[in-house]
């Protein structure tokens, strides 16, 4: 594959996956979005320059998400791979549950999308694809892709799929539009908490009953994002995975918890730690008096950004 431009620019919007009972299945892109550019360079050098979240942080050469995911695109057709000079311009929170990480794989993906003459061979599956394989789990890259609300999986030997030579089949998604009184409500807290630590205290194993139970909430989930929202607070029950992950973060759990006691479909975003609340104008009202008496502002931020249509975006400079 030859390259067909030298400069591109992308933008991918923040991610809140499991909405409550989807675990690693459902997802929702945010209206907030970092910035991406990226520049070929005729050495071999990379070079990542890092604005707003992360800066002083996050490594600034070879090992920089973007410029490993640059490069796993770029490898993926075969293109050449060169030095890169990056700079990218974070606005998603790191370490709050919002993606940041599926953004930075997405970015650097479709950068070399951009990049590549015959774009259409880093299509949006393949970028799914290859995003999961180096974000293990596709809930969080299919919203930065498709935009709106998904529905990711990965198929396997016990849905019906038969490995072969080539391995296991990849990721797939599928994009939801999202109803239009649909509000999305983030709280953020100032503290982090890694994934892999929120991850860390899920049991191996749990009831048939929760099990069965989150299966018909996280069904009914895509009946109330796309057709009833009047169903959100019923939908967003979860059983799974949210109460196991209370005390890695307990002032999320009791923020969620008092919401949902005033009837609002609160959840934790993604592992967390900050909260999405889902609601329609109607009740925006009775959100801000929860949010008033329950959140210090000292240690949460409240955001209120629209659900995002379009995925990441590319364009070449």
């Amino acid at each position: 594959m030859q390259l067909g431009a030298d400069h591109v620019r992308v933008r991918v919007p923040a991610t809140s996956a499991n909405l409550g009972p989807g675990f690693d299945a459902l997802g929702l892109a945010l209206a907030i979005h970092d910035e991406v550019e990226v520049r070929l360079l005729a050495s071999a050098d990379v070079v990542v320059e890092v604005e707003g979240e992360g800066a002083g942080e996050v490594p600034t050469g070879a090992g920089h998400l973007v410029a490993r995911a640059v490069r796993v695109g770029l490898d993926a057709v075969g293109a050449p791979i060169t030095g890169l000079h990056l700079v990218c311009r974070n606005v998603i929170p790191h370490g709050r549950g919002l993606g940041s990480s599926a953004a930075a794989a997405v970015a650097g993906l479709v950068a070399a999308r951009g990049l590549i003459a015959d774009p259409s061979a880093l299509d949006e599956a393949t970028v799914l694809a290859l995003a999961t394989e180096l974000e293990g789990h596709p809930d969080n890259a299919a919203p930065a892709i498709l935009g709106g609300a998904t529905v990711a999986w990965t198929p396997d030997a016990r849905s019906g799929f038969s490995a072969d030579d080539d391995g296991p089949a990849p990721a797939r998604a599928v994009r939801l539009d999202v109803h239009p009184d649909l509000v999305a409500t983030v709280v953020i807290p100032t503290t982090r908490l890694a994934t892999s630590h929120a991850r860390g205290v899920l049991p191996t194993h749990v009831p048939h009953a929760d099990a069965a139970a989150n299966s018909g909430r996280a069904a009914l989930l895509v009946e109330a994002l796309t057709r009833r929202p009047d169903l959100l607070f019923d939908a967003t029950h979860d059983l799974l995975h949210q109460r196991y992950r209370a005390d890695v973060m307990p002032g999320t759990w009791r923020l969620v918890d008092a919401l949902r006691r005033q009837g609002l479909a609160a959840v934790v975003s993604g592992a967390g730690p900050s909260a999405l609340v889902l609601t329609t104008p109607s009740a925006a009202a009775d959100l801000d008096a929860v949010l008033e008496s329950e959140v210090d502002l000292r240690r949460w931020r409240v955001e209120r950004p629209s659900i995002a249509p379009t995925g990441a975006t590319v364009e070449r400079l």
